[in-house]
């Protein structure tokens, strides 16, 4: 009885925990992860609700984490399963009740559904038991799936999912539905706002905002692991970085069509009306209200500076767009940030954000093969990029690559 009161005092404090993350794709990664530790269980993964179908939205897997080298993500893809009897995770969905399997290999052909072990084939990883649970919101709707893999004893053996720990697991499975709900909401706004800036500028879609945003997270995360960072400061962080990445461009809804869809080079005088874009977008975020509009706005500001200090927009009020006193140049224009002086989500970001310019085709250039870009930002460091960050970024192509497959740019 101890025990299990213990447990519910954790959910409930979980349930606290994971309702401050706004971020959706952080939000999954934390509510798979506290899912996983609650019942001791070797991997899982969390499918989301679109219409009629469920989007294999995130995965985690111990077993296969631990034959990569450290540091590295394991990689997954993801697809959608229709809402019916035909699958474990669209039974579930379909009927909203949780269902507590000992081994899927074993599933009585009473049921309607079956096992795909398409995934156990390719890696060579064996499934056995699984507890797969409906996420449902306050209005009792479905919104996604939990799905979680192998529970494991204190010796290590795989055994099945503890059926006492169930009503436990659906109350928090209930509270991260509405967490996830409101994630989702919130990740729409950023993209409708990005969706403003795609009509005027056809290069702000919405892929390249998310892989941009998924590309800074993942730098920072390496980077401030290297560093020893505590692990809150750092989910703390990355929340707050993805929803800030996302919107490095809003600033252009205030830029000419005449400018902003120019095909062409810019004249020196439309280059400098578009550089405005980085004060017109921190000025969206100067009523600091929480860390995302302070993040925000130091992105927004940040991301065309140069390690080297010939970036912009440099040291300028946003608001009345002067140089602030005691940092103009002989000519009278703002002195641009240099070095540590640029704060660190805007070196990251301009990172990222030149990283997806480069390997992605636009109206005006092909894409560049993968071994130009690296190159490019090799020659670049220690000029336009902190030196630092790029020695971190090479770590990570090949996490880079798996995002830039998570969001494809549309045909």
């Amino acid at each position: 009885m101890k025990c299990q009161e213990d447990k519910l005092r954790k959910v409930i404090d979980l349930g606290f925990e994971i309702s401050q993350i706004k971020d959706i794709d952080l939000l999954l990664e934390k509510v798979l992860s506290e899912a996983r530790k609650f019942t001791n269980c070797d991997a899982g993964s969390i499918y989301v609700r679109e219409g009629e179908n469920l989007k294999f939205s995130y995965a985690q897997n111990d077993t296969l984490q631990g034959q990569l080298p450290p540091g590295k993500k394991l990689p997954y893809s993801t697809f959608t399963v229709p809402i019916n009897n035909n699958s474990i995770s669209g039974y579930v969905a379909s009927n909203g009740s949780i269902l507590n399997i000992a081994d899927v290999y074993e599933v009585g052909s009473y049921f309607p559904f079956s096992f795909n072990k398409t995934y156990d084939d390719l890696t060579g990883y064996r499934t056995c038991s699984m507890l797969t649970i409906p996420l449902k919101n306050f209005r009792a709707d479905i919104i996604g799936v939990l799905q979680l893999i192998n529970a494991m004893d204190s010796q290590g053996e795989v055994v099945p999912f503890a059926q006492d720990d169930e009503d436990i697991i659906i109350y928090f499975a209930n509270n991260a539905a509405t967490a996830i709900e409101r994630a989702k909401m919130t990740r729409e706004i950023i993209l409708r706002m990005n969706k403003m800036a795609e009509l005027r500028d056809p290069k702000e879609t919405g892929p390249h905002v998310n892989r941009v945003a998924a590309y800074s997270v993942a730098l920072y995360e390496a980077w401030a692991t290297k560093k020893g960072l505590p692990k809150d400061e750092i989910d703390k962080n990355r929340d707050v970085l993805r929803m800030s990445a996302m919107l490095h461009d809003v600033g252009k809804v205030a830029i000419s069509d005449m400018i902003l869809k120019k095909p062409g080079r810019f004249t020196p005088e439309e280059f400098q009306v578009m550089k405005l874009h980085t004060l017109f977008g921190a000025n969206l975020f100067a009523d600091i209200y929480s860390d995302f509009d302070e993040s925000a706005a130091i992105v927004a500001i940040n991301h065309h500076e140069r390690w080297d200090g010939n970036g912009y927009p440099g040291y300028i009020d946003p608001h009345t767009q002067q140089p602030l006193p005691g940092f103009e140049t002989e000519s009278g224009a703002a002195r641009g940030k240099s070095g540590l002086e640029i704060p660190l989500f805007g070196r990251i970001v301009a990172l990222a954000d030149v990283y997806d310019a480069l390997s992605c085709r636009r109206c005006y250039k092909e894409a560049w093969d993968e071994s130009e870009v690296l190159q490019n930002i090799q020659e670049e460091s220690g000029k336009q990029f902190d030196p630092e960050l790029v020695e971190v970024f090479m770590d990570c192509v090949d996490t880079f690559r798996q995002i830039e497959k998570l969001y494809p740019d549309h045909e």
